[in-house]
């Protein structure tokens, strides 16, 4: 079942970069008493993710937190080592590059892609959401292709 506005955020383990490597952080530390705009992409590294989604809200960091936003997350079914090697390339110091290696938070979301046809394996459906305190208050996923509704446009005009 696909999480929905209205929905607690599951209880799950995700990884990022610590100054020996990689971390675990639970969705408590993420999301318990803030206010996150999490997004997630298909993959750390591919075309659209890397040359508009990211850049996005690399670039509009500053005007998000602005707008009340405690913290900006990305997150991709990758290990933390490669979100923290996209995060460094694409200058996202302000983000928290989250790697969800198994998949196992994006499939306690329901936002699976089934990407084995392209030989991607399991991966996670490009979307956005709002969480105050632990609580989805905005949730928009790509209905296809592209980036539209889970830019850092479109959510900045959420905020």
């Amino acid at each position: 079942m696909t999480i929905k506005v209205g929905d607690k955020i599951p209880s799950s383990t995700l990884k990022t970069m610590g100054e020996k490597g990689p971390v675990d952080i639970t969705t408590d530390e993420i999301f318990k008493g803030k206010k996150v705009l999490l997004f997630a992409v298909p993959g750390a590294f591919t075309p659209g993710c890397s040359v508009t989604h990211l850049p996005g809200y690399v670039v509009n960091a500053d005007k998000i937190k602005a707008k009340g936003v405690d913290t900006i997350a990305c997150v991709a079914v990758n290990d933390a080592f490669v979100m923290d090697a996209w995060g460094k390339a694409q200058n996202a110091e302000e983000l928290l590059m989250l790697g969800d290696g198994n998949g196992d938070f994006t499939a306690a979301l329901g936002l699976e892609l089934d990407g084995t046809g392209f030989g991607l394996g399991k991966r996670s459906q490009r979307f956005a959401m709002i969480v105050e305190n632990g609580t989805v208050t905005h949730l928009n996923v790509e209905p296809g292709p592209g980036i539209d509704v889970s830019s850092a446009d479109t959510m900045m005009a959420l905020l």
